[in-house]
């Protein structure tokens, strides 16, 4: 199998394309095509994210234009980012958007104090390899939680937990980005 040809970059829902752990890729994995994108209510400078149709819509459109932009199809792609950015890129490969595979960063397993709300239904239909790295200590999922669930997904999956980091990851843009060089060696 050929190596990825591009990376596109998806945001959570209080930051932007400019968070540094998406610079930090993009930096990292120079000199593959990296686009980090700002969600169309980031653009519009809402503050709160549009539905996920909306959100999933949009990382469809995207892939298709930095497909084009990099010479490549969007079967060629690792699609990912942080938070919620992560999930809608999720969401659009289960529902059928094509990608070589998937790098979820602090992926929102269920909201904090809200474990039973659970954000896993269309794990199911999720068939490429998946990258999540999370800190031990997010709210977001316990790597407890994660582990009940994971196996929902058909592709492999591998999980990276940063040591006594919550959900923000401050400081840990060097292990967030080793994970990731490390895993998409790998699916060349």
């Amino acid at each position: 199998m050929p190596p990825p040809a591009g990376l596109l970059l998806t945001h959570g829902a209080g930051s932007d394309r400019n968070h540094s752990s998406l610079v930090a890729l993009e930096e990292r994995l120079d000199p593959l095509p990296v686009e980090r994108v700002d969600f169309p209510y980031r653009r519009e400078g809402r503050r709160f994210p549009d539905r996920a149709a909306k959100l999933v819509e949009f990382v469809g459109e995207r892939a298709t234009a930095l497909a084009a932009e990099a010479g490549t199809t969007v079967d060629r792609l690792v699609l990912g980012g942080r938070s919620m950015g992560g999930r809608m890129c999720s969401m659009a490969v289960a529902a059928g958007l094509p990608a070589v595979g998937l790098i979820l960063v602090c992926y929102p397993l269920h909201p904090p104090k809200n474990p039973e709300n659970l954000r896993v239904e269309h794990f199911g239909a999720i068939d490429v390899p998946c990258l999540f790295v999370s800190g031990d200590r997010d709210p977001f999922g316990s790597p407890e939680e994660f582990s009940a669930h994971l196996p929902l997904i058909a592709g492999p999956v591998t999980t990276v937990w940063l040591e006594g980091a919550r959900h923000d990851l401050t400081g840990r843009d060097g292990p967030i980005c080793d994970a990731v060089v490390d895993w998409m060696a790998g699916l060349a």
